[in-house]
């Protein structure tokens, strides 16, 4: 499912959306608002690039950001539950991984979370995409938009 498809699915569901991204840095957000429509679903998004960020802003666990980093899922649900609560949307996604060029946090590049929180739940995702920086981004961005799209379309809400 790609931008247009996730725009179209959240206006016909009349559903909000927003994203708390990191290591995709704002791309999913600006995927959503290149499609022409999108401000009928579209809240914002918050880059959540440093673990200050993810704490103060997305109210992400301080505790669990300094035992296992920011790679780790239940950081990814914390993102996507916060941005859900601070953009005040009904459904958003959250990105956090490993882009490279270095490992981080003892995750190996390509490692990236991906979760969307809704009214029925948060689902998280682990992949591992190949490449280097810019293929490891663009396929964070894809999945994020896939998963947001298919919670949209699963949740009918």
């Amino acid at each position: 499912m790609n931008a247009v498809d996730v725009v179209a699915a959240a206006l016909a569901a009349r559903v909000t959306v927003g994203t708390a991204e990191s290591l995709t840095a704002g791309q999913v957000a600006a995927a959503l608002a290149d499609v022409p429509g999108a401000s009928g679903a579209l809240r914002g998004g918050i880059v959540a690039y440093a673990n200050g960020v993810k704490r103060d802003v997305l109210g992400v666990d301080a505790a669990l950001l300094e035992s296992v980093g920011s790679v780790d899922p239940a950081v990814a649900a914390q993102m996507a539950e916060g941005a859900r609560r601070v953009l005040d949307v009904d459904a958003a996604v959250s990105t956090t991984g490993v882009a490279g060029p270095a490992p981080h946090d003892g995750q190996p590049v390509g490692t990236v979370f991906i979760a969307v929180a809704t009214a029925g739940g948060t689902e998280v995702r682990r992949f591992g995409f190949p490449g280097g920086r810019d293929s490891v981004r663009a396929a964070s961005c894809g999945a994020a938009l896939e998963l947001l799209g298919g919670a949209i379309l699963r949740e009918q809400m």
